[in-house]
């Protein structure tokens, strides 16, 4: 749980942090390297060696920040591995300051839960460097896991991970109340805790309940770190600077509100699913006066205060670059706001808002429309046809309604106007065994 004596103690010996609070420089970072206090001092040691051997135009990263109370220091891009085909990304992220990495125990190499682990590939780069990073991985903790079960989930993370603990362990993609509820989920993290096998706890979110849950734990003191969806393309104040005609309803109005909740309690929130689903678009589409997307987007999340840092599925080493360049840019140009303008007139109409919950209630067949549009956006945004057909057979009958359907009860339930049933429909063409 957060906020327990120990951890209230540890806060109150934590120094003063640079800026106000918002972090530190590159150069700063390397010039305090030695200062073990801030809890960077190997890292920072080892990454000013690193640096000055890299070429002279390498991007690097230029910002750490604090991670909510937790007294841990992370660049602010960080290493998402959803996706990661090898170790060697993970390292090429690491020589370029690149210190917080997280994955989770369902993420495989081909699919979700497919048995390749891409645990290993962090366990294999980052083994012999463990002091000097921050490791995030999670597990989906289901209402009636127990947590013995979820203890052996953990344990067979760190074997893969080569680590006898990981920094932050989150219960993964939680979407009812009933999952964050569960009593044996904080057995299991006062217990590891104890154990030394993890150090902060909390939950992920992406889900139709995302703002309930994250609201619910933000008040009950359930988390130490939160990560969310959170993306120019979900945001309704986004639009009203270009497209005031459109009447939409603010279905992600409330994420600022529960960040700022988060921060002012202490809580580290971390986004992810930052790019709208550009994955396998033509990136070069979208530039003017020399931004592009990839950074356009980041700078866009990292401009709220109150959100500590981004993490974003490094696939290749030109992608990891192209998102490391945002590092430390936290203000948005007049060129950023064109490029996301010209990315959401183009992709606004087959695009489902991670966190909306607009739809819910929409189909008389119980159709998931969400989570089935999710795992479309796995297919065809992020060319990932194996995970996006694990996790439509995880939704049961999934879309199957929808294709001797009207439409008709969905018709004018998407608030940013998505065709529902013409969606759905194609992915249960596309997905169904």
């Amino acid at each position: 749980m957060a906020g327990s004596p120990k951890d209230r103690e540890a806060d109150r010996d934590r120094p003063e942090l640079d800026d106000d609070g918002a972090g530190i420089d590159r150069r700063t970072f390397l010039q305090q390297g030695g200062r073990a206090a801030l809890g960077i001092g190997a890292f920072g040691v080892a990454y000013a060696a690193r640096a000055a051997s890299l070429p002279a135009d390498a991007p690097t990263i230029q910002k750490y920040v604090p991670l909510g109370k937790t007294g841990l220091m992370i660049s602010d891009i960080g290493f998402g591995s959803s996706g990661c085909p090898s170790a060697d990304i993970v390292r090429h992220c690491y020589d370029r300051g690149m210190n917080y990495f997280d994955t989770a125990e369902g993420y495989g190499t081909k699919g979700w839960n497919d048995g390749g682990y891409v645990e290993n590939f962090l366990g294999e780069a980052l083994h012999d460097k463990r002091d000097k990073v921050v490791i995030t991985t999670k597990y989906y903790a289901e209402a009636k896991d127990d947590r013995k079960l979820i203890m052996t989930k953990l344990e067979e993370s760190l074997q893969r991970l080569r680590t006898d603990y990981v920094d932050v362990y989150l219960n993964h993609s939680v979407n009812d109340l009933d999952r964050l509820k569960n009593p044996e989920w904080f057995e299991f993290v006062e217990l590891a805790k104890k154990q030394g096998k993890i150090r902060f706890s909390g939950m992920s979110g992406h889900g139709g309940q995302l703002q309930e849950c994250a609201e619910y734990a933000i008040d009950h003191d359930m988390a130490d770190v939160i990560l969310c969806s959170h993306n120019f393309g979900s945001d309704p104040k986004f639009y009203e600077r270009f497209m005031k005609k459109f009447d939409w309803v603010a279905n992600q109005a409330g994420i600022r509100r529960l960040f700022k909740k988060a921060h002012d309690k202490g809580i580290g929130v971390i986004a992810m699913k930052t790019q709208m689903g550009a994955k396998l678009n033509d990136l070069s589409a979208y530039e003017f006066e020399g931004a592009a997307l990839p950074e356009a987007s980041l700078r866009w999340v990292l401009s709220d205060p109150n959100v500590d840092a981004a993490i974003i599925s490094m696939t290749s080493t030109e992608v990891a670059d192209s998102y490391i360049r945002a590092s430390g840019k936290r203000g948005m140009r007049h060129s950023d706001l064109r490029v996301l303008e010209q990315y959401v007139v183009a992709n606004s109409s087959d695009y489902c808002r991670p966190g909306c919950s607009g739809c819910a209630s929409a189909c008389p067949a119980g159709v998931p429309i969400a989570d089935v549009l999710r795992q479309r956006m796995y297919a065809k945004r992020y060319g990932n046809q194996p995970l996006a057909r694990t996790g439509y057979a995880a939704l049961g009958q999934g879309a199957s309604a929808c294709l001797g359907c009207s439409g008709e009860p969905c018709a004018n339930a998407c608030e940013f106007g998505l065709e529902i049933a013409a969606l759905t429909r194609e992915t249960a063409s596309m997905l169904r065994a």
